[in-house]
């Protein structure tokens, strides 16, 4: 574990673990800690057969792994994508874990995901796979147990039925059961730009540490989903940054003035690509992370600055909405060249935020508005990201073992309570 010379091979759980071995030595815990935080409490495989709209039959492999309730009930995504993989869910459910406990929300970390190619699928074939995942997982979920969200490829309308599935088999209104899900069924304002706007307020943070002026600040994205899309607006709007790069899978393009966030959102809705916008030339994804520039987010996923291109980097902040974009040796070229990183489960801890404020709202049945909900989320991240590079500083090391240090410090006090250690 403590070798890090090929970690670039190794799957995003080992990297996890990586991250959480070094932690723990930095904290001079005990072998024994890191081994009863180093897996999952529970992790389950399910299979789900269903009917194609074109009348064939076809599985498919889903998963759901609930890594730690010291700190309280779990929680975490669903994600639906062709690579979905024991090994990532299982390494999301540790940095969701870590994740809660950084920005010291009474929750845990889970994550759960199903191999499959939504794009494909039509609306009712969805349906199904949503309420058939419930189903096989209905016992072990729940507003006191494990409450599932959003993720890739999944969305309010998805949430939506699988609020339905759940309260039909519990034949109960349950609306705590699941976040981020729309507004008239008890979603919360705000959801769906929190992970952006969290990520925002880290950055407005991080510059004012390193002394840089956001106003005009020269921002690259890579990723132009939900965080990374409205990421580029809260940034161009709220600081005045200029985007000029950003990608989505099928390429990213690039203008030294600056691209207007709304009319490339324009284009992917138009064409399903950015490529293609007038007055921007197109670049690969590989190119775009080397731009010189103020800020890279990496807002894809994971493993995507390495040992290979971290040297090549040239930006001063790097603000991680995607999970796990970095591997530990990356991690190590970029302290040694001093480039300020705000760590993934740190930077993108907004959306997990504003999740717990919808089951807060859920459980009493009143609803806060946009202004209420981005005022606490301000005051939590500060908070979070304060404390993170404060705890970085004390240990002399890099913030991402700043946050996992005050992660897993918290996480091991609440065990040590109960009596699990």
């Amino acid at each position: 574990m403590e070798k890090l010379k090929d970690s670039e091979n190794l799957d995003p759980f080992q990297i996890s673990q990586i991250q959480l071995y070094t932690a723990c030595k930095l904290m001079s815990c005990d072998r024994e800690i890191y081994k009863a935080l180093n897996q999952p409490e529970r992790f389950v495989e399910i299979k789900i057969t269903m009917r194609m709209d074109n009348g064939s039959l076809q599985t498919f492999k889903g998963f759901r792994s609930q890594y730690n309730s010291a700190r309280g009930p779990m929680k975490g995504g669903i994600r639906w994508h062709p690579d979905e993989s024991a090994a990532l869910v299982k390494a999301l459910s540790a940095w969701m874990t870590w994740k809660c406990a950084c920005v010291d929300i009474p929750l845990g970390g889970a994550k759960g995901g199903i191999i499959c190619t939504p794009k494909e699928m039509s609306n009712r074939e969805l349906e199904i796979l949503a309420r058939n995942y419930i189903r096989k997982l209905a016992d072990i979920i729940g507003p006191s147990i494990d409450v599932p969200a959003p993720d890739v490829y999944t969305n309010p309308q998805i949430m939506a039925w699988m609020m339905d599935e759940y309260e039909t088999i519990m034949r109960k209104h349950a609306p705590a059961v699941i976040t981020g899900k729309p507004l008239p069924l008890g979603g919360s304002a705000g959801r769906l730009i929190s992970t952006a706007k969290g990520g925002a307020f880290c950055i407005r943070e991080a510059a004012k540490d390193i002394e840089l002026n956001l106003n005009g600040a020269k921002v690259v994205i890579q990723g132009f989903g939900n965080a990374g899309s409205w990421a580029s607006k809260i940034l161009t709007q709220d600081f005045n940054c200029k985007i000029i790069a950003i990608s989505d899978s099928k390429g990213g393009i690039y203008n030294k003035d600056g691209i207007d966030p709304n009319k490339a959102l324009v284009q992917k809705e138009k064409t399903s690509t950015l490529v293609g916008l007038k007055d921007a030339q197109m670049i690969t994804n590989e190119e775009l992370l080397e731009l010189e520039c103020d800020i890279l987010i990496p807002a894809a996923l994971e493993n995507v600055i390495t040992r290979k291109n971290a040297e090549k980097l040239n930006c001063k902040i790097v603000a991680e909405l995607a999970n796990g974009p970095t591997t530990p040796a990356g991690d190590q070229i970029l302290s040694k060249n001093e480039i300020f990183v705000i760590p993934d489960f740190l930077c993108n801890a907004g959306g997990v935020t504003v999740s717990y404020f919808e089951m807060v709202q859920g459980y009493y049945q009143y609803f806060w508005d946009e202004k209420e909900v981005f005022t606490a989320l301000d005051r939590v991240m500060t908070k979070a990201y304060r404390s993170t590079v404060d705890k970085a500083k004390e240990y002399n090391t890099h913030n991402r073992m700043g946050a996992y240090i005050i992660a897993v410090g918290r996480v091991v006090d609440a065990m040590q309570l109960r009596g699990w250690l």
